[in-house]
């Protein structure tokens, strides 16, 4: 009876691992088609300043960030407190990270572009 429950559960990580599998493969391979398409309505639109291109890399990739530690770190079987305290925090701060870098990296692009500041490095 204990290997027929042992055996049960291994096929049930099996599957898990698939589906994980699947999800984080499709995920990847949406990223990689539309890295390589670039459709020009999603380069051309803008929202706060950037292409909605990049702003769906973002989104997927912090799906990925979130799913990865959903199903590895395995946050699905944690408590709720736990699950939101550790999943919650790490994507405020990689949105957080996100925000900066491109608030500041064009802030300095423009400064540049516009012939304020001279490129001397």
């Amino acid at each position: 009876m204990a290997h027929e429950a042992t055996h049960h559960n291994e096929g049930s990580a099996t599957k898990r691992i698939w589906i994980v599998f699947g999800i984080l493969s499709l995920v990847t391979i949406v990223e990689v088609v539309l890295g390589i398409i670039k459709p020009d309505f999603l380069v051309d639109t803008k929202f706060i300043r950037m292409s909605l291109l990049n702003w769906i890399f973002i989104i997927l990739t912090i799906y990925k960030a979130y799913y990865i530690t959903w199903a590895f770190m395995h946050m699905e079987h944690e408590t709720k407190g736990l699950r939101r305290s550790v999943v919650w925090t790490a994507i405020f701060l990689i949105a957080y990270l996100v925000f900066i870098l491109l608030t500041e990296g064009d802030y300095i692009y423009e400064v540049y572009k516009n012939g304020h500041v001279s490129w001397n490095f």
